[in-house]
Formats: C-alpha cells, structure tokens, sequence
C-alpha cells in the first residue's frame, strides 16, 4: 500500500447540484435545438421552427465566436457575472420568450462553453491524483515498451494513461485484481497485467472480442518477451563497453605493473593491492552496481523479476574480485551466473502465467461477480469507453460489491443510453436506467432524447443533406411520412445524389423504377440553396454538445457522491480531447482498511 497522502479536494454534493440546476435552465430552451431529427430538417421546416436568424448569421457567428474562444480560451466573464446564488442564471437573452427560436447566437454559444465540463469547474487534476495515490513511492513499472507498436496511437494514448491510473489505484490499496468491463480487444487488460504484473479479468459480452482478446494477448506477450530481451541488452550494452575499454586498460596496465613488479622486491610486491591492478574500476562502475544490488534487495518482489537479471549479467560482465562480497551475495560468479540463470527461468515461467484473463458474460446492475469470477478478491473495476448502459451499471455495481475498492470508468456512446423518462407512456419492466441516476435528475424526470445524446455523434454535412432530401423525395413520391427502416452508411459508397437515392430506395424496398432521374436532380436542385440551413444548424448542435455530455457526466458524479459507500469521487480528464474525444473517466473510491 502507497504512503497515506490526502486525495485532491472535489466539490461536494450541493455545489454540484447547484451548477446542475444552472446547466438544466439553459438546457431547458437549448435541448430542442440537440432533440430535432436532421433527417426531417426539410419536411418539417426545422429552421423555421427553431431559429428566428438568417443561416448565415449563424455561421458567420459561430466561426467569430470560435476565433475568439481560440485566442481567449478562458474568456466566459459575462456569464460568471450572471450567474447568482445557488446556479440560477440571468444569462443575457438568447431565446425569445414568445416563440422560443434563438435570437442570439452569441449568447447562445457563450452559454454552452460556460457549461461545458471545462469551464464549469467540476474537474479535478489528473496529476494531482496521481501524485496523492503515490505518495512518496515511485509508481511500480514493468518492462519499458511502446505500446504504440502493436496499437494505434489514439488507442496507445488512451491505454497508457489509463493504465497509469488504474496501477496507482492498485497500489494505494494493495490489491492486485482488476475487472474490465467491456473490454472489447483486450488492449488496456492486456497492458494493465503485462507492465503493472496486474491479474486482471477482462469481460466482454461478445464472444468474438473474447477469443479474438485471448489470441491478441499471446501475440502480444510474444512481442512484449522479445521488446523486453531487446531492452535488458540494452541496458547491460553501456556496462558491456565500459568493461571491455576497461579490459583493454587492464591489459595495458597489469604490463606495467608486471614490469614494476619484477624490479621491486617481494616486500614491496606483497604491499600492491588489488586497487593497483584495477584502479578505475573500484570508482563509479563499481558503485553504481553496488547501489543497483541495494535497490534490488528494497524492492517489491514483482520488480525484482524484472531487473535480477539485469544486475547478475552486470556482474558477469566484470573481474572476480571487482566487487567484494556482501551478505546477501556470498556465491563465486560461476554460481551466481547459474543462479542467474535460474532466476531467469523462474521469471519466464512467471511471466507466462495467465494474468489476463478473457471472459464472455453480459454485464448488467444486478450481476454476480462471484458466478463469473470463481477467485474473486479485492478488486478495482474500471472500463475504456464501455457503451451504453454498462458504463452506469458499472458504477452500480461498484457501490453493491464489498469487494470492489474503485472504480475508473470512461464512458462513450450516449445515444445507446437508455433513459426513464424518455417514453413514459410505453409500459417497461426495466430496472436500472442508464440515465438518469441521481435524486434531483430523477425528481426532475428529466430526459435528454436519443437524438440530442447522438449529437456529439454527427456525420459529414453533405450526408445529412442527402438523407434530408431523401426524406422528402419519400413522403411526396411514396406517401410515406415515417419509415422505421434506416439506410445505413451508404453515403461513402455512393458516387452522386443520383446513386445514393437510387441505392436508398432499393434498401427501403421501395419502387425506384416510379422516379426518373429528372424528378430526382430537381429535388436536389431545390433544396442545394437551402443546404446552408443544414449547415448551421448542424454546427449549433456541435456547440450544444458538450453541455449534453456535461449533464451525462454531473449526473453519475452526484449519483456517486449520494452513495454511502463512496469515500471520495471526481471527475478527471484523462485523455487529450484532440485524439480521444471522449476523455473524461468518472472515479470513486471506498475507504481503504
């Protein structure tokens, strides 16, 4: 267990309350902005229902304000001055009253940077956890490797510092199991039990990602044994040339002092010692290995196999009476070298146990850990971009289990949420609901629409013109105003407008022969000029998205902090938002015993 040192102060359970009421007043007006379906943008005018300004206001607007927030980043003073008391704001006017369309774009993309996750003040360091949970130890680490080799570099940065974390974790509590949820291809299970010497269970509901995570770990410790060799030559490669310069010094030297013997007495040659003979060798060479051997006998058992072998081959490499014997080191170097190779056997073995270890089992609130796992411990439970609902029943599952200290959970793919209070006129038997989780979101009754949680989810401009468009071309041609079936990705297939209706309609399975290209390209021709409207629009919803995110997130984190089990919890952005856009991991701890 790491040296006690205090975790990072977060804010507690009303503040975070009050900047959730602030965050719903202005989401209140904005989220039918995030809810409207771009694929009825056209049918059911969109724009006209929802914004009271010309699209090229909008745009121009929001690329100023994009300029601005760029060179100013910081710069949200006009709403930290409205806002007052306990998060209700007094924002200026960006809806109007009567009609409830936008009127100030400004305004309105001011609001959603003051409530997004960054500036709201909710987050806490990344680095400072990481020094609190070491405390004055120096975080454990295997073999070095580069991860990036056998991932790609967002999946590389994702893991390392994920891994990072979940290691600290482990130590601060003195465990060493690991589940992770939805662990798809094995990637941060594999990395958390190759480096960090972790045993970890990484559970997945599909059964191919299993077998496919099983064979990719054997790969990947293939590649890990063959970096980690590379590395340990390394190593010993400085030490290799200084001892052959010193070799060759040696020689040079144990001439001359040949030469100086035989001219000198027996008295005088019974007073040489061995410092005569290796004059350079009992300085810094001989003192960095003795202090190479103390840190060895001081560390945990895991590191010394990985660097006993390092310091024996050091040894090797050196004259018999070049380092005098301590306790701990009373074998001739014949023996040391075979007891080299021994500890190196023994390592290997280790090292070949399976301490990643796939499993197929669907994840709900209610499952039991101890059906799946047969040895299972103290544990922490943690999850990269686990989709859905297992991102919450993660943490539920956190707060039902004893055996769980922590939990680290990066969640992703919103739009699969399920939500309570979404369709509350359908009957449902469902117990946990992805969103919301905690007290004040559940009093509200407060949903968001799947089509406001897919908006940090948008597609290509031109693709969304396309199926609105085609959307129209079905309700006057076919009659059809709702149609339960989805194209699919058949855009990047399609090499016109033309071709993609054509494609559309026969996937839908409706008549295409009925339309002539003519009535067709007239529709495009039509609403080509109005694909501005689209364009806006689509960017005011790329603006909004933060904040849908931010109440995502505000929600498991009050939900958390309403749990009696829960010692401490924070947000924390782990991952830079450029290569991983979903970089925020919700964390809580239980106390340590």
């Amino acid at each position: 267990m790491a040296a006690s040192c205090p975790l990072p102060v977060t804010q507690d359970l009303p503040t975070l309350r009050a900047k959730l009421q602030g965050l719903l007043q202005f989401l209140r007006d904005a989220l039918p902005i995030s809810r409207a379906h771009t694929v009825d943008f056209y049918t059911e005018s969109v724009w006209k229902e929802l914004v009271d300004l010309p699209p090229e206001t909008v745009l121009a607007t929001l690329k100023r304000s994009a300029a601005e927030a760029e060179a100013r980043p910081s710069e949200t003073r006009p709403l930290v001055e409205a806002e007052r008391g306990a998060g209700i704001t007094d924002f200026p006017k960006i809806f109007c009253e009567t009609s409830q369309k936008l009127v100030s774009v400004e305004a309105f993309a001011l609001a959603a940077k003051y409530y997004s996750v960054q500036n709201l003040g909710i987050c806490t360091s990344f680095e400072q956890l990481l020094v609190a949970l070491q405390g004055n130890q120096k975080q454990r680490t295997g073999a070095y490797v580069k991860p990036v080799e056998f991932m790609n570099m967002k999946k590389s940065h994702e893991v390392q510092a994920m891994s990072a974390l979940v290691s600290s974790i482990a130590d601060y509590y003195g465990i060493k199991q690991v589940i992770d949820v939805g662990s798809g291809k094995g990637y941060l299970s594999s990395f958390l039990s190759l480096k960090y010497g972790l045993k970890v269970y990484g559970i997945d509901s599909s059964n191919t990602n299993t077998h496919g995570a099983e064979e990719r770990n054997r790969k990947l410790k293939k590649h890990w044994k063959l970096h980690h060799t590379q590395s340990r030559l390394g190593d010993n490669e400085l030490a290799l040339k200084m001892a052959k310069e010193k070799k060759v010094q040696n020689e040079i030297k144990y001439k001359a002092d040949i030469e100086e013997v035989c001219n000198n007495s027996l008295t005088n040659q019974e007073k040489m010692s061995t410092s005569d003979f290796l004059p350079d060798f009992t300085g810094s060479v001989i003192s960095n290995i003795r202090n190479q051997m103390e840190n060895l006998h001081a560390q945990p058992h895991h590191e010394e196999n990985l660097s006993f072998g390092n310091a024996f081959s050091l040894l090797d490499l050196l004259p018999v009476n070049a380092i005098e014997p301590t306790s701990s080191l009373q074998l001739p170097n014949r023996e040391m070298s075979e007891a080299s190779k021994e500890k190196r056997k023994m390592t290997s073995k280790s090292s070949e146990s399976n301490i990643y270890s796939p499993l197929t089992s669907f994840i709900t609130a209610n499952s039991e850990l101890h059906d799946i796992i047969k040895d299972l411990e103290d544990c922490l439970m943690v999850g990269l971009h686990t989709c859905g609902d297992l991102a919450p029943n993660t943490l539920r599952i956190f707060t039902s289990k004893s055996e769980i200290k922590g939990v680290c959970s990066v969640g992703c793919c919103y739009h699969l949420l399920s939500e309570e209070f979404e369709n509350q006129h359908k009957e449902c038997a469902q117990e946990n609901w992805g969103f919301p989780m905690c007290h004040y979101l559940k009093e509200e009754q407060w949903f968001c629409g799947r089509n406001a949680r897919m908006s940090a989810c948008l597609l290509p401009t031109e693709s969304l013109f396309y199926r609105a468009v085609l959307q129209d071309i079905i309700k006057d041609c076919y009659g059809i105003t709702k149609c339960d079936r989805h194209v699919g990705k058949i855009y990047s297939k399609c090499s016109s407008f033309l071709d993609y209706v054509r494609k559309c309609l026969k996937k839908l399975g409706l008549d295409e022969s009925k339309l002539p290209e003519k009535i067709i390209m007239d529709y495009y021709k039509k609403y080509k000029p109005r694909m501005i409207e689209l364009e806006a629009f689509n960017m005011l919803k790329v603006v909004l998205a933060p904040c849908i995110e931010t109440l995502i997130l505000l929600d498991r984190l009050c939900y958390l902090k309403e749990q009696e089990e829960t010692a401490w919890s924070a947000l924390v952005k782990l991952f830079d938002p450029v290569k991983s856009p979903r970089c925020y991991a919700v964390i809580a701890l239980k106390k340590q015993q």
